[in-house]
């Protein structure tokens, strides 16, 4: 019996083994790369930092012609033969003055460079979006992957379990074992089951949480 128990508790420590050395083959950088680029296309977040940057390029394209506001044209018809006492001029017919506001001309550059450096600050954020983003779904992904290796294990030692199970039940009708030992076989396959089903929500956790940050289904990235 002793040695049964030893080949059960074997044979669940190499299947534990084999999916942690299995786990780091299941990567794939290239699927990897297709996630990351699918996240930066579907997230709304990425969609927002880019909407940024459109809204202060658009910023940037106005103070650049707004230098305009600082000229201010007029006219002035003055009939000819005509004596005009209040804005006496020299020449008759219509005349055209322009007027400059210096503060106004003045402050355009400091405009147009605050408009500037506002581009620069919004694709800043971009970039260091865009590198929370890889990095987040690196993560959910890695975690995605070991949930799946650890759903895997856990269910190879269910299947074990029902093997002893079989076994010890085999061997306690025939009086080989005691019934002590077929229920705590019992109580193991019991505990083994429970763990499976932790782990089937946390693979679905992790996925759910892929899916989030994707903005699809996992499914749908090929």
């Amino acid at each position: 019996m002793k040695k049964l128990t030893l080949l059960i508790f074997f044979i669940i420590s190499t299947t534990a083994l084999h999916a942690q050395e299995s786990f780091i083959t299941e990567v794939s950088y290239p699927y990897l790369d297709k996630l990351i680029a699918t996240a930066k296309k579907n997230y709304p977040e990425v969609k927002i930092r880019q909407a940024q940057i459109n809204a202060a390029k658009a910023t940037l394209t106005q103070s650049k012609v707004m230098w305009l506001d600082a000229f201010t044209a007029s006219y002035i018809y003055s009939p000819r033969n005509s004596l005009n006492l209040t804005n006496p001029t020299f020449f008759n017919g219509y005349q055209v003055s322009i007027s400059v506001n210096l503060g106004t001309l003045l402050s355009k550059p400091f405009t147009t460079r605050t408009a500037k450096e506002a581009v620069n600050v919004a694709q800043y954020q971009q970039q260091q979006y865009n590198l929370t983003v890889e990095a987040t779904v690196k993560r959910l992904y890695f975690t995605y992957l070991e949930a799946q290796a650890d759903l895997r294990n856990r269910a190879r030692a269910v299947v074990d379990g029902e093997i002893a199970v079989k076994q010890l039940k085999y061997t306690f009708q025939k009086g080989e074992s005691t019934f002590h030992d077929y229920n705590e076989a019992l109580t193991s396959l019991y505990n083994q089951n429970s763990f499976k089903v932790q782990s089937e929500l946390a693979m679905l956790t992790a996925k759910a949480n892929l899916e989030e940050i994707l903005g699809t289904k996992l499914e749908e990235v090929k």
